[in-house]
């Protein structure tokens, strides 16, 4: 297994449950990939470098943190609720999805966002029918009340673009997954702790503890492929390992760095940034609990404890401004949306993905390469191939059992 980040840990995780014997090389100090915690020396709390949202219908997540006994890792409301504060109008509502998977709840008028007829989300079904080419905004249209209080906020949160580039094709398996199930599968989780405490850590320990190996700083410098047959040999720093009959390689890195190993690969080649901003505040709060922000630079908050973050995504153009700038701009968002008053900035820190996910756009998703690669042994996973799902842990995790599989039935 090259590569410890959710595709790479999925994946080792169940060829391990598989009886497999399996080796993990991580080219960094710490597994998790995009999905690390640590403890920030500016605010003094331990901060997700990203927020992740899951919902309780991300059938492979929850099955991953059940394997690794991390089943009570994630928290969250008893049923689904999504509270929304508009920063233009300063209204608040909270969509709250029905229990069946027919949306008979839109039918009534009080449970549907304020502002919207029954008529708009009628629209959204046209995203059922996509094509490869097609953009959100060309499904659902470009301007109306759903489309910025629902479409937009849930386009840039689940894609990373914009509607008017995002990929339709990959928001609707979002839907029809979540939404489409109805309340019990819409359920939003987040880390109790951190990301790293709670999904990378526990895989981590459960692997070691069941025989797999990993090794961190092992960046893989080559593949040995031969021609018509499959892959001879790796390739690291002062290290070749010959591989034989039975053995299998899964790469499981970013984009880039497996079109250097697989000259000729096809992979995404855009990419779109994220800026995440974690502010100390001036007392613990109950949660956690993550709230939509409409009409700002702020598009999610969420809140765990005394630390509120914020996550702006499709930011290419933000991730360009000082960090001082950004605070500045997204604090008063955050003390309205608290109802908090006036309050000086307090400690924060800002991170900046530069490269958070792939350009979910039509034509970078034309890109995505399959799990299967012209060499009998060598698999790829990782939430920038073909899922047929967006870049999310939930895509990625799907990517590792795939690659899983297919190693099971070859070798």
């Amino acid at each position: 297994m090259i590569g410890a980040g959710m595709a790479g840990l999925a994946c080792a995780v169940e060829l391990t449950r598989h009886g497999r014997r399996v080796i993990v090389h991580e080219a960094t100090t710490h597994a998790g990939g995009r999905c690390r915690s640590f403890v920030d020396d500016v605010i003094d709390r331990m901060i997700d470098n990203g927020n992740h949202l899951i919902l309780s219908g991300n059938v492979a997540v929850h099955a991953y943190l059940n394997h690794v006994g991390a089943e009570n890792a994630l928290v969250g409301p008893e049923r689904a609720d999504f509270p929304f504060f508009d920063l233009d109008t300063g209204e608040r509502w909270n969509l709250q999805p029905g229990a069946g998977c027919i949306p008979w709840w839109l039918l009534v008028p009080g449970r549907r966002i304020p502002g919207t007829g029954l008529a708009e989300y009628v629209r959204g079904f046209r995203l059922a029918f996509a094509c490869s080419e097609d953009t959100v905004t060309s499904r659902v249209g470009a301007c109306g009340p759903l489309v910025r209080r629902l479409w937009e906020p849930l386009t840039v949160a689940v894609l990373n673009a914009t509607p008017d580039e995002a990929a339709a094709s990959l928001l609707w398996p979002v839907i029809r997954e979540t939404f489409g199930r109805g309340e019990a599968a819409c359920r939003p989780r987040v880390a109790r702790r951190g990301l790293g405490p709670d999904l990378v850590e526990p895989g981590i320990d459960w692997l070691k503890r069941n025989g797999c190996q990993v090794q961190f700083s092992h960046r893989l410098r080559a593949l040995g492929p031969v021609e018509g047959q499959a892959t001879a040999f790796l390739s690291f720093a002062g290290e070749r390992i010959d591989l034989g009959v039975g053995d299998a390689v899964v790469l499981a890195v970013p984009p880039t760095a497996a079109s250097e190993l697989l000259p000729g690969l096809t992979v995404p080649q855009g990419s779109r940034a994220i800026v995440n901003a974690h502010f100390r505040l001036p007392a613990e709060r109950a949660g956690p609990f993550v709230i939509g922000l409409i009409g700002g630079t702020s598009q999610w908050l969420f809140v765990r404890s005394d630390v509120a973050s914020v996550t702006v995504s499709a930011a290419d153009a933000l991730a360009e401004e000082p960090a001082d700038d950004i605070a500045a701009r997204i604090w008063p968002e955050v003390c309205r949306a608290l109802d908090l008053g006036p309050q000086p900035l307090p400690q924060y820190r800002i991170v900046k993905e530069k490269r958070a996910t792939f350009a979910q756009t039509p034509s970078e998703v034309a890109r995505r390469p399959a799990a299967t690669t012209r060499w009998k042994n060598l698999w790829l996973a990782g939430d920038w191939t073909d899922t047929g799902l967006p870049a999310t842990i939930e895509g990625a995790m799907r990517s590792g059992l795939t690659a899983a599989r297919f190693a099971m039935m070859a070798v």
